[in-house]
């Protein structure tokens, strides 16, 4: 190495070394504050490099600086302890410093006014540090596996989930510390967390993209445990104001997840067809399906709905035919998942399905459906035999779900054919970087101070 070359290095040591010995050691007060968020916007500044050149990032010196410094681990703790803390902006009374970060935080202050800006830069520093896919160990996201104090950090999460950042930062924790996945699935309050993704995907529209598949996999991801799927039919919502489909009051988390997830996949596939969106989707609420309990009427429409509005298009269709039949297929195993395992609780899913009864007559010598239409069927035809020994009575809708509550519990379930439990999984894709770096470098140039020439990487 030559002398220039080795200087060059020596003060790259000097300025890294000293930017993370602020963000770990010094304490955020009102004349620190600006410090550290102009400390992290110059950290920003260094890793964007990975934006302008061919080079892979094992070869860059500042990356290999940031990476195995010994302090790396230190500093990624004080990223999160940053985020968590939401520390709110500043007054100035008493201070004289009054520096960059400073004014653009008072530029900026009419969007970041619930969030403290300082927050969400520690977030995108830390996802854009997390998201680095090197050679080596990975020390940031080593530290997101490894943290166990959850309850500001939970709670910071949820106060801030509208914010693409905040996230991505709950993917990695969910996907990678069991041990958070674990405190978050034992929360009572598991709505304040769900909500909020699911406004995110039901608001989602081209420049969103990425946000909604981020809800859609951290809700797949949720939806593998068994508890969470009891928990969800349990919990009621007053009312949720941002959906403007239909007015909803008194209709519990399942229900709401169930309203978005098909709602998004009728969307996707008639329209958008991305056929990673509506696999997570139709995912989700097969993992469900095997709690749903007490759906509301609603629901029950939307999810019917769903099969009838996709099996018209099927049955016309000359294009897509292959996704739309695997979507058809998968509803067809939720419905028969739910009445195999939650008939008794599920009143109003029957009656939607025997008043849409003519909707699977198509389908029935599908060798495709044949056999999952087989086990509908027979539950149908169980019910309309009940209804039919009552038809003088069956007069209104009261009387005719009277007679399936008194008839579902004398259901010989044994006649159904068994089939195998819908169980889906998440798992990453092999090379994740392909979506993650262009993702957090496009949110570091749309939410930090630092600019970045958008032709410098690919957008959604």
């Amino acid at each position: 190495m030559n002398r220039d070359a080795f200087k060059a290095e020596s003060l790259n040591l000097q300025l890294i070394n000293g930017l993370m010995n602020i963000l770990i050691a010094l304490p955020i007060f009102n004349d620190t504050y600006p410090v550290h968020r102009e400390s992290i916007n110059v950290f920003l500044v260094l890793l964007s490099i990975e934006l302008f050149t061919t080079e892979s990032i094992t070869e860059l010196k500042l990356y290999n600086i940031i990476f195995e410094s010994c302090k790396s681990r230190d500093l990624g703790l004080a990223l999160i302890t940053t985020f968590s803390n939401q520390q709110k902006g500043l007054s100035h009374q008493g201070s004289s410093f009054f520096g960059l970060g400073d004014i653009m935080g008072f530029l900026l202050s009419a969007t970041e006014n619930e969030v403290p800006a300082l927050c969400r830069n520690a977030a995108l520093l830390l996802i854009v540090l997390v998201n680095q896919y090197v050679a080596f160990s990975n020390p940031y996201r080593n530290v997101l596996s490894s943290i166990s104090d959850f309850s500001k950090l939970y709670h910071s999460i949820c106060i801030a989930l509208e914010y693409e950042e905040t996230t991505l930062l709950l993917y990695h924790l969910l996907h990678r510390n069991e041990q958070f996945k674990t405190f978050v699935l034992a929360q009572s309050d598991i709505d304040v967390l769900v909500v909020p993704m699911l406004r995110a995907i039901y608001h989602a529209n081209d420049s969103s993209c990425h946000h909604m598949y981020m809800s859609l996999i951290i809700l797949l991801i949720l939806t593998e445990d068994v508890e969470f799927n009891k928990k969800v039919h349990e919990i009621v919502l007053k009312s949720v104001p941002w959906y403007v489909d239909r007015q909803l009051s008194e209709i519990t988390l399942g229900g709401l997840i169930i309203l978005v997830t098909t709602r998004t996949v009728q969307y996707n596939l008639l329209k958008m067809r991305d056929e990673y969106l509506h696999t997570n989707c139709l995912a989700a609420l097969a993992n469900m399906s095997s709690q749903f309990s007490n759906l509301q009427s609603y629901v029950c429409q939307r999810l019917v709905g769903l099969f009838e509005v996709l099996a018209k298009t099927y049955n016309r269709a000359r294009q897509e035919l292959v996704a739309i039949e695997k979507a058809l297929r998968i509803i067809l195993e939720v419905l028969n998942s739910c009445l195999s395992n939650q008939l008794i609780s599920n009143t109003n899913l029957i009656y939607t399905l025997l008043y849409n009864k003519h909707i699977f007559d198509t389908f029935r010598n599908n060798p495709a459906f044949q056999d999952i239409i087989s086990n509908i069927t027979q539950v149908l035809e169980y019910f309309i035999s009940k209804l039919e020994t009552e038809k003088d009575m069956c007069t209104d809708v009261d009387t005719v779900l009277k007679v399936i509550v008194d008839s579902s519990p004398k259901w010989p379930s044994h006649r159904l054919q068994k089939f195998p439990e819908l169980k889906f999984k998440y798992v990453e894709e092999e090379k994740p970087e392909e979506f993650f770096i262009p993702y957090v470098w496009s949110l570091v140039s749309d939410y930090s101070c630092v600019y970045l020439q958008s032709s410098s990487f690919k957008k959604c």
